[in-house]
């Protein structure tokens, strides 16, 4: 019998007001790290908004594990998170309500697992901050620490090199290369840059 993949696009149709972005597009993923790669424009960041509930598709369908995002939404949600690269415009919230905010929608979660994330990007002393006194860097930190703690089938990334120092790049590369989270997880992130781990599938948007 033929396994159903963890996440599965079928006939994908999306435009925004002056072009068609994608026409029929259609794909099969597995878990491990799969690295969507294209050139600027080509839909990257949009392909992963409409795989994380983020936008809705004008046609087609987006499962995970068997579960339509139209057809029951929440659920979908929960099995999913999208880790985008923009600061997140809520500055009368401390860091620590921003990710209670993020965490209420995941009742399997374990707090346990975020502050590791958080300690390993060395976030913990900011939890009392407001989140408009984070630098670039350390935005991104917060979104990757709650992105990496979520209990989510599937994990998208969008640009998660961008703005890390080095030891936050190392840090990343290792988690993302735990073989246990391979196992479990379907991870696709966007990269300029190599994203130098172990890949289970790359996928080239033209």
């Amino acid at each position: 019998m033929e396994l159903i993949p963890v996440l599965q696009i079928d006939g994908l149709d999306f435009q925004f007001a002056t072009r068609a972005l994608f026409t029929g597009f259609s794909l099969r993923l597995g878990t491990g790290v799969t690295w969507l790669r294209g050139a600027n424009g080509a839909g990257k960041t949009t392909l992963l908004k409409l795989a994380g509930g983020a936008l809705n598709a004008l046609a087609g369908s987006i499962r995970l594990d068997g579960v339509d995002s139209r057809g029951a939404p929440l659920a979908y949600r929960r099995l999913c998170f999208y880790c985008g690269g923009d600061t997140p415009q809520l500055p009368w919230l401390t860091v620590r309500e921003f990710l209670d905010i993020h965490l209420a929608l995941y009742p399997a979660f374990e707090h346990a697992l975020l502050d590791a994330q958080l300690r390993a990007f060395e976030l913990l002393p900011t939890l009392a901050q407001g989140v408009d006194t984070l630098s670039l860097g350390q935005h991104k930190k917060l979104q990757l620490s709650l992105a990496l703690a979520l209990p989510v089938r599937l994990l998208l990334i969008d640009e998660p090199f961008n703005g890390l120092d080095v030891a936050a790049v190392a840090c990343l590369r290792r988690q993302l290369a735990e073989p246990e989270r391979l196992a479990r997880q379907c991870i696709v992130l966007t990269s300029h840059i190599d994203p130098e781990v172990a890949l289970a599938a790359t996928v080239v948007i033209a």
